[in-house]
């Protein structure tokens, strides 16, 4: 029997998340890698002390890394230097890498939320009642602002992003492990973006989805699409979250719970072995 691959899940386990519990995705997510793999579970900044002892350091929900940033930052430049492999790969282009991304996607066209961060890009937001103004480091709604057009001029360039108030239907997750669609779940009323249903995602939804995932470039690892629907009908990008996604596998049957740690212990396999340590 070949050796047992050992994984440092990293996971805050105390995360005081709004409506949902963290730790109980992860308690039940290494209570079934466990067997397939010898895990540890570390809070992230435990993970730099402890990671050269593993094979793999799969992050999870270890929270927002901007009440952490320079340890996380440290952590990230560690294990790129001692060739540590990290689930998921630490060259992922969406939330992993900040917010730039959704200025990359709207200046190449993508659906996605116009997005700008410099006064003289106003002209390419869409008239809106309220434009939201969010910092470039933020997480979890931090820092969000609302503002009128008038105001845009005044605002403070550099550290921000500035996007129209979308008038959405509802928002809708896509779930994806490496390049393959996993479940959907959206959130029917607008004011409680937390309560989830599982939803059935057309072709047109799963072509919406696709080319975010396509455009990460990740081979490897878990990835949530975020859209909300306007009231015409279109989707546009909120979010694509590659750091640490929470998958809320509490709303999903019990079939697609299943197929969901099936897809992720091949995956971590896959990972293992096209990606050997020096």
């Amino acid at each position: 029997m070949p050796d047992r691959r050992r994984v440092l899940f990293v996971t805050d386990l105390a995360y005081p998340a709004r409506g949902r519990r963290y730790c109980d995705e992860d308690i039940f997510l290494t209570s079934r890698l466990r067997d397939s793999f010898d895990i540890a579970l570390c809070h992230p900044l435990d993970a730099a002390a402890l990671m050269d002892a593993f094979d793999v350091v799969v992050v999870r929900n270890s929270g927002p890394v901007l009440h952490y940033q320079k340890e996380y930052d440290a952590f990230r430049e560690q294990a790129m230097a001692r060739d540590i492999r990290v689930y998921n790969p630490l060259t992922g282009r969406g939330d992993m890498a900040g917010k730039q991304y959704l200025l990359d996607l709207t200046a190449a066209g993508y659906p996605v939320i116009p997005t700008i961060d410099r006064p003289e890009d106003m002209h390419l937001l869409p008239e809106a009642a309220q434009y939201a103004v969010k910092p470039k480091a933020g997480a979890d709604s931090i820092g969000l602002t609302f503002v009128p057009r008038e105001q845009l001029g005044d605002l403070a360039y550099g550290d921000i992003l500035v996007q129209p108030r979308i008038d959405f239907r509802y928002e809708v997750s896509f779930y994806y492990v490496d390049d393959a669609f996993q479940y959907a779940l959206h959130a029917p009323d607008p004011e409680r973006r937390w309560v989830l249903e599982p939803y059935e995602p057309t072709d047109a939804d799963l072509a919406f989805a696709r080319p975010f995932i396509d455009w990460n470039t990740l081979d490897h690892g878990i990835q949530r699409v975020d859209a909300c629907r306007t009231r015409e009908g279109e989707l546009l990008l909120v979010e694509l979250e590659d750091l640490n996604p929470y998958l809320s596998l509490d709303l999903v049957s019990d079939r697609t719970r299943d197929a969901f740690v099936a897809s992720m212990t091949a995956s971590l396999h896959r990972f293992l072995d096209s990606q050997p340590r020096n």
